[in-house]
């Protein structure tokens, strides 16, 4: 077995690589990532923010990006949809109101820390006298709402990747191996009913995967609260499974052994759920890693899953993502299809 190991060059590689690879991906991923960023929306004017010049500006903004909105109910919209971190406006007496989701508790506390550190800067200045300026921090949602919002729909994606992806190249590579290919090409059996029977089963399991998935969450334990549109994550399921499904018809066509193909698949998924915030949030890292993790169809998924679990989200946050996921879905199946064979060469 270790000398067929050996003799398995494409096993070889990804089993000795996939260290370092890892290790070069998140020396990339957390370099310079020091302090935490923000997108916060500011609602008329607040003085401790606007009252910062200079290097303490320049300061504040390498950890605070602000963006003014007109109205508070606007804002308020878009800090629960993710689009900002939270709201800032300015309170009675010198107070400073924060409203924040509490969909992410690390965004969460990374708002309160950047406000709380300019609101102390502020108030040192002014020594001997009273604090001039106070924080006051509220979340945007019900106070039941818990971290659980943010990872079940990650968790989901990675979990529906992993299987959908596995699923179909583990099986190509098997029965091509086992020539069970060559004695269904020779039966009385269409191909469209093998590739229908493998996509329906792989499908029903994402499906099991989501209802086990959002049953445990919405447990007492855990407290997932869902939105309205909960059930658009069903049809959203569906079309990433054929997406994924689609990267491992392309990997069982190229690996020749099951090794092989558990080290591509490896290669693929582990660093795809990394960069698509199915983990963490990807503000911290280099801008160009961000761009990168658009051409993950993981991301895509993970950000409509949220939308539509915990934000609020409807119909048209989750239909492009669906679209783009069965056009992704397409163009891998065709270069499946062109690469595929139905025994070992």
């Amino acid at each position: 077995m270790f000398v067929a190991f050996l003799r398995d060059r494409a096993a070889l590689f990804f089993t000795l690589a996939l260290p370092l690879m890892f290790l070069v991906l998140f020396g990339f991923l957390f370099k310079g990532a020091t302090s935490p960023h923000v997108k916060v929306a500011q609602v008329g004017q607040v003085a401790v923010l606007d009252s910062v010049r200079g290097d303490e500006r320049a300061g504040l903004d390498q950890v605070l990006t602000i963006t003014q909105v007109p109205d508070e109910a606007t804002a308020l919209q878009k800090v629960r949809k993710g689009d900002f971190d939270a709201l800032v406006e300015q309170g009675p007496n010198g107070q400073v109101v924060v409203r924040y989701s509490a969909a992410d508790q690390v965004r969460a506390g990374g708002v309160q820390a950047v406000l709380q550190s300019v609101i102390q800067s502020a108030n040192q200045q002014a020594t001997g006298q009273p604090p001039k300026y106070t924080l006051a921090a509220s979340q945007v949602e019900d106070q039941s709402l818990k971290p659980i919002q943010y990872l079940t729909p990650g968790l989901l994606g990675w979990a529906v990747a992993t299987g959908a992806i596995f699923s179909a190249s583990l099986s190509l590579v098997s029965w091509r191996k086992k020539r069970l290919l060559r004695r269904l090409r020779l039966a009385p059996v269409s191909v469209g009913s093998i590739v229908g029977s493998r996509v329906l089963v792989t499908c029903v399991v994402a499906l099991m995967q989501t209802a086990i998935f959002l049953l445990v969450a919405t447990t007492p334990v855990f407290g997932l609260k869902l939105t309205g549109n909960w059930w658009l994550v069903v049809p959203l399921v569906l079309c990433a499974t054929l997406a994924f499904m689609s990267i491992g018809l392309v990997t069982g066509a190229i690996a020749k052994t099951e090794e092989a193909a558990n080290g591509i698949n490896q290669v693929i998924i582990l660093p795809m759920s990394f960069l698509s915030g199915a983990f963490f949030p990807l503000d911290n890292s280099p801008q160009w890693l961000q761009q990168f993790s658009h051409v993950f169809p993981l991301r895509y998924l993970v950000l409509a899953a949220q939308s539509v679990l915990t934000r609020g989200g409807g119909l048209l946050d989750c239909l492009p993502a669906m679209g783009g996921l069965l056009a992704f879905a397409a163009v891998l199946t065709a270069l499946a299809w062109r690469l595929f064979r139905w025994e070992d060469a």
